[in-house]
């Protein structure tokens, strides 16, 4: 079993919590506010910045040609998901030039820059392999009865998509070749920093469904 699926089995406890959250249930079911998944997109939007951001400083270390390249078409296509942002952003009225991000997106960027500037890369895809694997396991599954029409359609269909599963299996790969799975140390610190990644997606899932428009 490849590294990636074995640490996406262990953590399919906190998989199975982001496809039962409300959040997503409302996604799937269309029935989520509209005010929730306006503040998700804005979140959202932050957070692929610094995702695309850790990309290129992973990339930067890679030690082979073949890996550099490998991570910049994934920061490419990170960069495609931002364009599906900003129209995201337009249907729903959101300012991406004024997002201030929350608590929840703060703690998942902070660590993911933190831990692409200060580990190797190998640590750094075992942080970034999460939030890949989980959108189209969540895609794919809200997409198993077909895809409704509603508000949130695209979404779903995004992440079902024949073009995003081969992303997240690319990142997947470069974590057999790359991510450390052999001393107990560096294992350990390997699966923590996944969960913890895991464990941020659902935090960034539950900031989405309690947040509350100020009204002034």
């Amino acid at each position: 079993m490849s590294i990636a699926a074995k640490l996406w089995q262990i953590n399919q406890d906190l998989a199975q919590a982001c496809l039962d959250h409300p959040f997503v249930r409302g996604i799937g079911d269309g029935q989520l506010a509209k005010v929730n998944f306006a503040y998700y997109v804005g979140q959202d939007a932050f957070f692929l910045e610094a995702f695309a951001r850790a990309y290129s400083v992973a990339a930067a270390k890679m030690p082979d040609w073949q890996g550099f390249q490998i991570l910049h078409e994934l920061a490419g296509g990170v960069l495609a998901e931002l364009h599906l942002h900003q129209s995201y952003a337009q249907q729903w009225e959101v300012d991406l030039r004024t997002v201030i991000p929350g608590a929840a997106t703060r703690r998942y960027t902070d660590f993911l820059l933190a831990t692409a500037w200060s580990q190797s890369v190998g640590i750094t895809i075992a942080a970034m392999l999460p939030c890949m694997r989980l959108y189209a396991f969540l895609g794919q599954s809200l997409a198993e009865n077909g895809i409704p029409e509603h508000p949130y359609s695209d979404w779903i269909r995004t992440y079902s998509s024949d073009q995003f599963e081969p992303l997240a299996q690319q990142l997947a790969d470069l974590a057999d070749r790359y991510t450390p799975d052999g001393d107990e140390p560096m294992h350990s610190i390997v699966q923590a920093t996944y969960r913890y990644a895991m464990q941020c997606e659902l935090d960034f899932f539950e900031a989405a469904w309690q947040y509350k428009a100020h009204k002034i």
